[in-house]
């Protein structure tokens, strides 16, 4: 078993990991709980899209904060490819290509947002307007958890990875892969059974925790005695 922390540079890579995660922690909760979630109601277009007009800078906050999270986790792809690479460089090439692809699609995403937001500013009282916005906020929904399906695979790789590494308690790799099942759980609920969607949310508290819990680990890694 490879030793990463003989890896040149490990305890940086390790803590400046540790610092985008947190980024991308607080930003994609910020955005999608703290800012956008309260401005819409997928069951009311009417009063969403009063809610947006009335705060438009919070909701172009949110997609601000959305950036933010897709290019920390650009930068966080590369460097647990980094940190792991001289363990299982395939394993840890493959979770690079499946995080990358969920930043890349959750990025491209964010035009249903703007669209969104085009529809409803540029309305005139157009009575479509609301209505037609509403479709592509659920359409920003669905494109997310389009994403968390390739990040529920990056999700089952790093919990391998990590478990495998000798540096890393093996419960953070439990809890990773954990993770990784309730995002592929939950993006095929939201797909193929809707109704059931809604009372799986909670679930995803296992994510947050589990997620939180190895971004801290990072954080305070030390070098070794």
């Amino acid at each position: 078993m490879a030793n990463l922390t003989r890896t040149s540079g490990f305890v940086l890579k390790a803590r400046l990991a540790g610092l985008l995660y947190l980024v991308i922690i607080v930003s994609g909760l910020g955005a999608e709980l703290g800012l956008r979630g309260p401005l819409i109601n997928l069951d009311d277009a009417s009063g969403t899209a009063a809610a947006i007009l009335d705060a438009p800078g919070q909701f172009r906050l949110a997609v601000a904060a959305d950036i933010v999270m897709a290019l920390s986790d650009a930068g966080l792809a590369i460097l647990f490819f980094l940190i792991f690479r001289s363990m299982a460089p395939g394993l840890a090439l493959a979770a690079m290509v499946f995080r990358l692809i969920q930043t890349v699609l959750i990025a491209a995403n964010l035009m249903t947002l703007q669209t969104a937001w085009l529809l409803l500013s540029g309305a005139d009282g157009h009575a479509d307007a609301a209505g037609l916005a509403l479709v592509f906020l659920e359409l920003h929904g669905q494109g997310y958890d389009l994403g968390l399906v390739f990040f529920g695979v990056n999700s089952l790789i790093m919990g391998a990875l990590v478990w495998q590494s000798g540096v890393f308690a093996r419960v953070f790799g439990a809890g990773l892969a954990i993770a990784g099942v309730v995002y592929l759980v939950g993006s095929g609920l939201r797909f193929f059974a809707p109704e059931l969607s809604g009372p799986f949310m909670p679930v995803y508290g296992l994510t947050i925790l589990a997620e939180t819990a190895f971004c801290l680990r990072l954080l305070l890694q030390r070098h070794p005695n």
